[in-house]
């Protein structure tokens, strides 16, 4: 075993946790244009190769150790980059940042209509939204609307999933949307309506430009397998999303996908603020028991 693979050996060993399906062998992590580069950096794309990571965030990972390397004066295998400064996030208070909302949001429920989130609201769930999938606006409308209703004289805060028209028309504390949504959303004027935005991410790349915009929250998952929604990438796993959480420290953060009550303790102690369920609740028999003690739970964590 030569230098680069063994140092490759060590991060796969020191960094297991990071570990997603699929991964790749030693073999299939090399790469014939990267014989050139030093062994550190070599290895380092080598292992976030075998560890799962897309290739996007293989080169962010391998720019971060870079970084990381030069402020310090030394290449640390053990040290995994989370520091805002090595990945190139400018630090806050930012001119383009969205209305703060509260940095533990607490339990997130995500709803499929006005009536959930009524019985929630009721519940006593902090944070609410609404994802309405159809395309009858007039429909819509009217949900979003009862939605708003619905939350007023109660503690919860309600976030609308994707129509963010509506929810500056209908006066929704806030919008969510995911990664395609934010390209095409008018983000300026989301913001000068003054609502606030939570952005969903899967992975370096899409939290590095996620926050970028400066959004209230980031939603980062999916943490652990789910059948609710056809994912793109592999579930991020309680190690990558300590990492992300450590990056983003000081910022309202989210965790979703695939957490059941067992899994609470887990995904608190990685420093987020917030976990979201869906059905977690709406498939409970009985769901204001369960989102009490989701929150429960939580606090004790």
């Amino acid at each position: 075993m030569n230098t680069r693979q063994a140092l490759t050996q060590q991060l796969l060993s020191l960094h297991a946790a990071m570990q997603t399906e699929p991964a790749c062998s030693m073999a299939q992590a090399q790469r014939e244009d990267e014989l050139g580069l030093p062994d550190e950096q070599a290895a380092v794309r080598q292992a976030c190769r075998i560890l799962g990571f897309v290739p996007e965030d293989v080169l962010l990972l391998d720019q971060a150790w870079q970084c990381q390397t030069r402020r310090t004066g030394q290449f640390s295998p053990e040290k995994w980059p989370d520091a805002s400064e090595d990945f190139g996030v400018a630090p806050w208070p930012r001119d383009n940042a969205f209305a703060p909302c509260p940095q533990a949001l607490g339990l997130y429920a995500v709803l499929p209509d006005a009536a959930w989130v009524s019985r929630m609201a009721q519940a006593g769930v902090p944070t609410v939204q609404l994802r309405l999938k159809s395309t009858d606006m007039d429909a819509v409308r009217r949900e979003v609307r009862a939605a708003v209703q619905a939350v007023k004289g109660t503690n919860s805060l309600l976030f609308i999933n994707d129509h963010w028209q509506l929810a500056i028309e209908e006066g929704a504390y806030g919008v969510h949307l995911g990664q395609e949504d934010m390209d095409d959303a008018p983000l300026d004027m989301i913001r000068q309506a003054g609502l606030r935005l939570g952005l969903s991410t899967h992975g370096y790349g899409e939290l590095l430009r996620a926050q970028a915009a400066s959004p209230s929250y980031l939603a980062l998952g999916a943490v652990f397998p789910t059948t609710l929604k056809k994912m793109k990438t592999a579930p991020q796993g309680l190690g990558r999303l300590g990492a992300y959480a450590r990056l983003m420290k000081g910022r309202s953060l989210v965790a979703i996908g695939g957490i059941d009550l067992q899994a609470v303790p887990a995904v608190m102690r990685t420093g987020v603020g917030s976990i979201a369920v869906v059905r977690a609740l709406t498939a409970a028999d009985q769901p204001e028991k369960a989102a009490h003690t989701f929150q429960q739970a939580m606090q004790a964590a």
